[in-house]
C-alpha cells in the first residue's frame, strides 16, 4: 500500500533568491527530501531557482539545471513560493503575483513587510493561500508564529529585545575588547556578520522593520516601519562604552513595542522605537553576546516570556525559512489555511515623544559654584527631574581630570522622551572646548516584572551647589565611585556617521 506522501501529487516549489540563506533552503530541501516529504504527506519538488545572474558561481549543493532569470514565469507555476531575495521591489510584485496564481508565498523579507505587508496580506487573504514569514525576524528564534498564534487568545502588553545580530556583536566586542565603533563593524563585516554596506544594521533600520513586523501582530494593529521611532549605534562611542560598565550596565540596541492604555501614563496606544539602551548587567538581555538575538513578550495572562537564539546565518535562518514550507505545505495536502492578518484594535501610533524613560546624562562641566544647580534647571525647563549625580574622580594616570573641568554623570526620574532635548539645553554649563553631553536611555520601566511605566515626573528644584560637591548626593556619589575605579578608554566620536 503506498504511503500518504506517495498517493498525493508532488507539490511543487520555487525559489526566489539563491544566497546564503537561498542555498541553504535548497540544499536542505534536497537532502531532507524523504523527511519533508512524510511530515507533509507529499514530496516537494524544487522545480525552479530565480537568480539575477544563472551563469554566477554557485554552491555545490546548488541545482545548475534549476536556475532561471525568468523569474515571473516561475512563479506562476508553483505551489508554494519561497522569497529570500530581499529588497523591496522585484519582490513585491513577484509575491503578488504568484498569490495571484494561486500559490502560497513563504518570505524572509522584513523590510517588505514592514513597508507594504498589508498589500501581501489582503492580496493572500482574497485568494484564499497562506502567506508565512516566520524568518522574517530574528532568525532561527520561533517568536512570529507564538505572537501570531500562540498568544492570539491573550493580551499582550509589551515586546523589547535584541533583534538585530550585527549591531549585537559590534556592541559586544566594543564591550569586551575595548575596541572603537568603526574598527568592530570592520572585523564584523570581516566574519560575515554584517554587509558591506552596514547601512541598515548600525542605523537601526534592519531592527526598525523587525519591531513593525511584531508591534503588528502583538497589538492587532497595523504598524508601518515609518511608525516606528529609529536610532542606530553611530553615536555610541568607546567612552559610552566604558561608563556603562562602570555603573553596572551594557548597551544594546533595543527595540521597544509597548500597548499604553492611557490613564495617569498618558495618552493611549502604541508606542514602538528602536534605540541603544543601558541594560542592567542582572538583566537576561545584558548576557546575550556576539550576533544572538532575545526577545521578551510580557502578556497578561503567560506573564512573561523570553525567545533566544541565532538571529541571523545561512543554516538558522532556513530551518524558519522550512518551518513555513511545511506549514504551507500541510494546508496544500490536508486543506485549511493559515492565520489571517488580524487589525481589528486599530490602536493609534504613539508618537516619539510619548515614550517614558530615564536618562543617564554625562557631562564635561566647569567646576565652579552653582554649575549644577544651571544644569538641573536646563533639565526641569524639560520635564527632567533629577534622581542622582555623580562626580567621578580620576581614575588613572591617563585619565587625570582637567584643573576647571568637573565630570557629572546625572541619572535622571522617569520622564516623556520630548523631555530628552533638556540634556542639550544644559550644554550652557559645559566646559569650554568640551564634547556635548553624553544622553543614554535607561528604560527602567519597560523590564519585565515591572509594571507599568510611572508617570513623569515633575521636577523639583534644587539646590544651589558646585560639582566639586557641596550637594549632598554628589558627595555620597564620590565616595561611592571611590569604590569602582577603573580605566576608562577615550575615543573620539566614530566616523561612521559620514559613513552612513
Amino acid at each position: 500500500m503506498p504511503s500518504a506522501a506517495e498517493a498525493h501529487p508532488p507539490l511543487r516549489g520555487d525559489l526566489l533568491g539563491c544566497g546564503v540563506v537561498g542555498t541553504q533552503v535548497a540544499r536542505l530541501l534536497t537532502e531532507q527530501a524523504d523527511d519533508l516529504a512524510s511530515r507533509v504527506g507529499a514530496p516537494l519538488e524544487l522545480v525552479g531557482i530565480a537568480v539575477r545572474d544563472a551563469s554566477a558561481p554557485r554552491d555545490a549543493a546548488v541545482d545548475r539545471s534549476l536556475l532561471t532569470e525568468d523569474a515571473a514565469g516561475l512563479v506562476e507555476r508553483a505551489d508554494i513560493v519561497v522569497e529570500v531575495m530581499g529588497g523591496t521591489e522585484p519582490a513585491r510584485s513577484l509575491l503578488l503575483r504568484a498569490i495571484e496564481a494561486g500559490a502560497a508565498v513563504v518570505t524572509a523579507n522584513k523590510a517588505l513587510l514592514a513597508e507594504d505587508g498589508p498589500t501581501l496580506y489582503k492580496a493572500a487573504d482574497a485568494a484564499g493561500v497562506d502567506i508565512y514569514f516566520e524568518a522574517a525576524v530574528a532568525g532561527a528564534i520561533p517568536i512570529v508564529r507564538p505572537v501570531r498564534e500562540s498568544l492570539a487568545g491573550d493580551r499582550v502588553r509589551r515586546v523589547l529585545g535584541i533583534v538585530n545580530g550585527t549591531t549585537n556583536y559590534v556592541l559586544d566586542q566594543m564591550a569586551t575588547t575595548g575596541r572603537g565603533l568603526d574598527e568592530a563593524v570592520r572585523e564584523a563585516q570581516d566574519l560575515g556578520y554584517a554587509e558591506a554596506d552596514p547601512t541598515a544594521d548600525v542605523e537601526g533600520y534592519d531592527a526598525a522593520a523587525k519591531a513593525a513586523i511584531l508591534a503588528s501582530l502583538a497589538f492587532h494593529t497595523r504598524v508601518s516601519l515609518d511608525d516606528v521611532a529609529r536610532e542606530g549605534i553611530l553615536a555610541v562611542t568607546a567612552d559610552d562604552v566604558a561608563w556603562a560598565a562602570q555603573t553596572g550596565h551594557v548597551i544594546k540596541l533595543l527595540a521597544i513595542a509597548e500597548r499604553r492604555d492611557g490613564g495617569a501614563t498618558g495618552e493611549a496606544g502604541v508606542s514602538v522605537r528602536v534605540h541603544p539602551a543601558l541594560v542592567p548587567t542582572s538583566h537576561p538581555l545584558a548576557n546575550v553576546r556576539g550576533s544572538f538575538n532575545a526577545v521578551f513578550v510580557e502578556a497578561e495572562s503567560a506573564g512573561e516570556l523570553m525567545f533566544y537564539g541565532r538571529g541571523a546565518g545561512g543554516a538558522p535562518t532556513a530551518s524558519a525559512v522550512l518551518g513555513d514550507v511545511v506549514s504551507a505545505a500541510r494546508h496544500r495536502v490536508l486543506g485549511g489555511k493559515g492565520p489571517q492578518e488580524s487589525t481589528y484594535a486599530e490602536l493609534p501610533i504613539l508618537p516619539p515623544s510619548a515614550a517614558v524613560t530615564r536618562y543617564q546624562v554625562r557631562l564635561d562641566v566647569e567646576d565652579r559654584p552653582g554649575v549644577l544647580a544651571q544644569v538641573a534647571h536646563a533639565l526641569a525647563e524639560h520635564g527632567v527631574s533629577i534622581e542622582a549625580v555623580r562626580q567621578p574622580t580620576a581614575r588613572g594616570a591617563a585619565d587625570v581630570a582637567e584643573p576647571g573641568v568637573a565630570e557629572l554623570l546625572i541619572t535622571t526620574h522617569a520622564a516623556p522622551e520630548c523631555g530628552r532635548p533638556g540634556a542639550s539645553a544644559a550644554r550652557a554649563a559645559l566646559a569650554p572646548g568640551r564634547p556635548p553631553p553624553s544622553v543614554l536611555r535607561v528604560p527602567g520601566a519597560c523590564w519585565p516584572t515591572s509594571g507599568e511605566p510611572s508617570s513623569p515626573s515633575t521636577a523639583t528644584g534644587c539646590r544651589r551647589t558646585s560639582p566639586s560637591g557641596s550637594s549632598r548626593s554628589a558627595r555620597a556619589a564620590r565616595r561611592s565611585s571611590r569604590h569602582r575605579r577603573s580605566p576608562r578608554a577615550r575615543a573620539r566620536r566614530c566616523s561612521s556617521r559620514s559613513r552612513a
